[in-house]
């Protein structure tokens, strides 16, 4: 018989859920069955399947132990270095400033060196994430850039928060700011873009059309010139994104005739030589907590923006701070 005692992260779960994530190796054909048998119970009691968990509640499951897993071997994320570049951090977030060629998440290449992994061995070494004393809860991320775009990107380290941050992203409580350089100037100082997003996943890109198919989803990109080069080559921008498309910014640039500068999915090659720039030229700069409707213990966070300074291409094509630029009304 094994026992798992209820903490606070695995709170407020339905049954079934919780015991998908503590008992990875049981099928949930038997999961159910066994609840049935009532060799699983909750508080020494016969439970179902949609009983949701308190704190301090006790599970007892009088099942085999192959079940469980016996692998007493160190966490693979230990073998990430915790190292990051931490913009803000709290009891229940962390805002890491995504180093541009940093995956956030494990890929194909299996590397453990990622984001996700970063974050849990420095919460490890901080004493605030024991993987051995939480059942069901992993810190996580709630948003996510690509590889080669740096940023801020925010990790919930308890599941109250990761539940509410959720929820605000897709309500669209949390306001998300790039910066990026163009290849050529937008025909319009400000603009809100609308096109028609379709995914090629066997090339690893997306296609763009302004012609609405049964394939393809709606893209709304709004955006705003901030700075022109002397030699009007370049343009700097501040985007918002209304919807979340892969590759949305690099893609609907690039649909205009104004391709990211260093993109090399969807930019000019030889312009990206000529500036000696390889990746695209795109920072999530700056964050801004906008919440409309409760947000229980992140309610502190309301109307809180934060900006990383770490974006090089403002500095080096530009000559400007993010923490300033974006107040910049006229571009020059």
């Amino acid at each position: 018989m094994r026992e798992f005692v209820i903490n606070k992260n695995d709170s407020g779960q339905r049954l079934d859920k919780f015991l998908t994530k503590a008992v990875k190796n049981l099928p949930q054909s038997l999961l159910y069955k066994y609840i049935r048998l009532k060799r699983i119970k909750l508080n020494g009691k016969r439970c179902a399947i949609s009983d949701r968990l308190n704190e301090g509640d006790t599970l007892q499951l009088y099942i085999n132990d192959e079940f469980f897993e016996q692998d007493a071997s160190k966490p693979d994320f230990l073998k990430a270095p915790p190292v990051l570049d931490i913009v803000y951090e709290d009891e229940n977030i962390l805002l890491c400033d995504k180093k541009c060629g940093l995956v956030v998440h494990e890929d194909e290449s299996g590397q453990a060196d990622t984001l996700i992994n970063r974050v849990l061995h420095y919460l490890y070494d901080k004493h605030e994430y024991d993987p051995g004393a939480e059942h069901s809860f992993v810190p996580a991320l709630c948003n996510r850039i690509d590889r080669n775009t740096s940023g801020i990107v925010i990790c919930a380290k308890n599941a109250e928060s990761l539940r509410i941050l959720n929820q605000k992203v897709k309500d669209r409580e949390i306001d998300k700011r790039y910066l990026c350089v163009t290849v050529g100037v937008p025909p319009k100082q400000s603009d809100t873009l609308t096109a028609y997003h379709e995914r090629d996943e066997k090339t690893k890109t997306v296609r763009i059309t302004d012609t609405r198919t049964p394939h393809n989803k709606t893209m709304i990109t709004q955006y705003n010139v901030l700075r022109i080069s002397p030699d009007k080559r370049l343009a700097l921008l501040e985007v918002k994104l209304i919807t979340g498309r892969t590759h949305q910014i690099r893609a609907h640039l690039a649909h205009i005739g104004c391709p990211l500068l260093g993109d090399g999915k969807y930019g000019i090659n030889t312009i990206n030589r000529e500036y000696n720039v390889k990746t695209q030229a795109l920072c999530a700069y700056r964050l801004g907590f906008d919440f409309t409707t409760d947000a229980g213990c992140l309610s502190y966070l309301n109307g809180q923006i934060f900006k990383t300074d770490n974006v090089w291409f403002a500095q080096k094509l530009f000559g400007v701070s993010p923490q300033t630029v974006s107040s910049s009304k006229n571009p020059r």
